[in-house]
């Protein structure tokens, strides 16, 4: 079983989020996103005994029967995505009107 870190499970969602950014920029409707809400399942180690070195990582489907010896826990994030130029938006092809 592959160990997936939390920033490589986030930076995943980033780029899929930016395709569908990318994807939708011709089109005319456009879908704001003012939070992506995403729940891990998440398995924490520590290699090396006490003094080591504490990992926090992501379950993949299906391999909760193997962590037997492994600590599993739920995580909730919230992510605000936004460019450099402010909220995302996909399918942004022009700025959006100020909101009244």
């Amino acid at each position: 079983m592959a160990e997936i870190g939390l920033s490589e499970a986030v930076g995943a969602i980033r780029d899929e989020l930016d395709e569908i950014r990318r994807e939708g920029r011709s089109e005319d409707i456009r879908f704001g996103v003012d939070a992506v809400e995403i729940e891990f399942a998440v398995a924490v180690t520590r290699k090396g005994g006490l003094d080591g070195k504490v990992k926090v990582w992501v379950i993949e489907a299906g391999a909760n029967a193997s962590l037997e010896k492994t600590t599993t826990h739920r995580v909730s994030v919230t992510l605000a995505p936004s460019t450099k130029n402010g909220r995302l938006e996909i399918g942004d092809r022009r700025p959006a009107p100020p909101r009244r």
